[in-house]
């Protein structure tokens, strides 16, 4: 089992067609995603990638029965983009484009709010499910299917973690890059509700990093209240000066929540166990599950 996506998921590319959107979209097909269509307004009727070109997501919906989208276009273009993907019904919309203005996002969830879709993203790497799909970044060869979830905001530190479990044998279900815009879809609660009604899913990753508040109202909201799953815990920007933005546009600090210390007390105290390292995290993660249990 899994979240979010699997094997059965028909996926539409929005940019298939541009340098990008072709290489990624390669990827994903490579490692069995199902890529039924693409969407470029004005080469609709076209085909690319063995995948039929429709000018609107309504219409490849109607014609291929695409249920995920895969949102890989220009920054102006978007949040147009997230919108257009909810509006036409699509139940998870994958947004990997950085750079989106903050207003043009607020608009955009607000409106992804008022529609069944979930969003991922943006600035995001994606989401696979080990051995079933891909939608987004992460690199086909670094997972291994098994029993661990994996939900962050940092790309490269979920590529790190997914290849450090595989390595040491532990495999897992679907790993989820939330992104570290100041404006996401999907936040660690609402991905670590998700971990928590999955029975494939044993053990939970939890990759987070300064700034914002996701990851101390998750360990509040999510961990605190009776999550039956051992968590192990890796916080990102320890050294980075308070008041300055680092990395991600949602990595600053302010007030009395955003530090790594704040985050690492509120999951502490949540019971989650905290990880300095990625090979603590594999460690970790193999004691709150037992190494057998984990594979």
């Amino acid at each position: 089992m899994s979240i979010l996506v699997d094997k059965a998921t028909r996926v539409v590319v929005q940019g298939i067609t541009g340098r990008e959107g072709s290489f990624h979209t390669e990827q994903m097909i490579a490692y069995g995603t199902r890529v039924v269509a693409g969407v470029v307004p004005g080469k609709g009727g076209t085909t690319h990638l063995d995948a039929p070109v429709f000018d609107t997501v309504a219409e490849a919906v109607s014609e291929t029965g695409a249920d995920a989208a895969f949102i890989i276009v220009p920054p102006p273009f978007a949040a147009d983009a997230i919108m257009e993907t909810a509006a036409a019904g699509i139940a998870l919309a994958v947004c990997v484009t950085e750079g989106i203005p903050v207003h043009d996002m607020v608009r955009a969830r607000a409106f992804v709010e008022t529609t069944p879709t979930r969003l991922i993203g943006p600035n995001c790497p994606g989401v696979l499910t080990a051995g079933e799909c891909k939608i987004g970044f992460i690199p086909n060869h670094v997972a291994r299917p098994g029993r661990v979830g994996i939900v962050a905001r940092s790309g490269t530190l979920t590529y790190e973690v997914i290849q450090g479990l595989s390595q040491a044998g532990f495999g897992q279900t679907t790993a989820v890059g939330i992104g570290g815009d100041p404006v996401l879809g999907l936040s660690f609660t609402e991905v670590l509700r998700l971990f928590a009604g999955d029975p494939a899913t044993a053990a939970v990753v939890m990759v987070g990093e300064i700034g914002g508040s996701d990851e101390e109202n998750a360990a509040e909201q999510v961990l605190a209240g009776g999550f039956d799953k051992p968590v192990v815990a890796f916080i990102s920007g320890r050294t980075a000066p308070p008041g300055k933005r680092m990395g991600h546009a949602g990595a600053i600090i302010s007030g009395n929540k955003g530090s790594a210390q704040s985050k690492v007390d509120a999951l502490t105290a949540a019971g989650a166990s905290i990880a300095d390292t990625i090979e603590d995290v594999v460690r970790l993660t193999g004691e709150r599950m037992g190494a057998t249990a984990a594979r």
